[in-house]
Formats: structure tokens, sequence, C-alpha cells
């Protein structure tokens, strides 16, 4: 799963890396702009930017400014903290993920098409919920992994 994300990821920066560089190349040195790029860019970039949300939610890696374990002195109150974090991230993501849910059936109902190239955006508004989803089973894991860390170290 880890290599998949990796190549997932790679690929996609890639894609939108190299689409902006063909839009800057066509548009400012050859001064031909490329009709519908940006929309057709709109897809990679919003799949890019929740599959990189999932992953730093996968690996644990959101920043943060964990100011509150400078006062900590126990292993034990740290845990605590990080599950009082999770819980929270669980229930403001939780209702994130049901706005995205009523989005994503409004994208469905409506089936909005891009301007230019009548691309369905339905495809680009999926990421949303797809993301979000993602984000709390991630969350989720990492919490049941905090209190099983919390009840370990209380048998001991």
């Amino acid at each position: 799963m880890n290599k998949f994300a990796s190549y997932l990821l790679t690929g996609l920066i890639c894609l939108v890396a190299g689409g902006q560089f063909v839009q800057v190349i066509t548009r400012y040195v050859l001064e031909i702009p490329v009709m519908g790029l940006e929309e057709t860019l709109l897809y990679p970039t919003m799949w890019l930017y929740m599959l990189g949300a999932v992953n730093a939610s996968r690996e644990n890696t959101h920043i943060r400014a964990n100011v509150l374990e400078i006062f900590l002195k126990t292993k034990r109150q740290i845990v605590g903290l990080a599950i009082v974090g999770e819980v929270l991230s669980l229930i403001i993501g939780g209702w994130l993920t049901y706005w995205a849910w009523d989005f994503t059936k409004y994208s469905l109902r409506v089936w909005k098409e891009s301007p230019t190239l009548y691309l369905p955006t339905f495809y680009v508004d999926v990421a949303l919920i797809t993301g979000m989803v993602l984000m709390m089973i991630y969350t989720a894991m990492h919490l049941v992994s905090h209190i099983r860390d919390l009840a370990t170290d209380e048998e001991q």
C-alpha cells in the first residue's frame, strides 16, 4: 500500500507540474495558450491535494503544534493528550465529512460541467468525500492505537 500511494502521489505531482510547465511555456513564451488546460489540471490537482492529506493521516505526519507536550512529564500524559487530539479530530472531521457527503450528493444531482471542455466536475468533487472518509478511517486507527498504548502502559 505504501508503494502504491507513493507512486500515485508521485505520478499526480508530475502530471500537475508538467501541465503547469506546458501552460507557462505555451502562454508566456510561445504566446499560444492551450485552451482548457486549467480545467484538465483541476482533476489531478484536487486528487493530489486530498490524497496527500490522506497520506499524511496514514503516516500520522500532519503538522502539529504540540506545545502542551512540553509541560507533560509522563508518557501516559502524552498519550492521553494524543487521545484527546484524535477524538477532537474525529469529531471535527466527522462534521466536515458530513458536509462533504452533502456536497457530493449535490454534485451528483446537478452534474456540473466545466465551462470550456464540458468535462463533468463530479469526478473532481468526489475527491473531497473520498479523502475525508479515508482520513477519518486513519484517524480512528490512530485513536485505537493510542488507546492500546495507554492500556498496555497501565498494565505494566
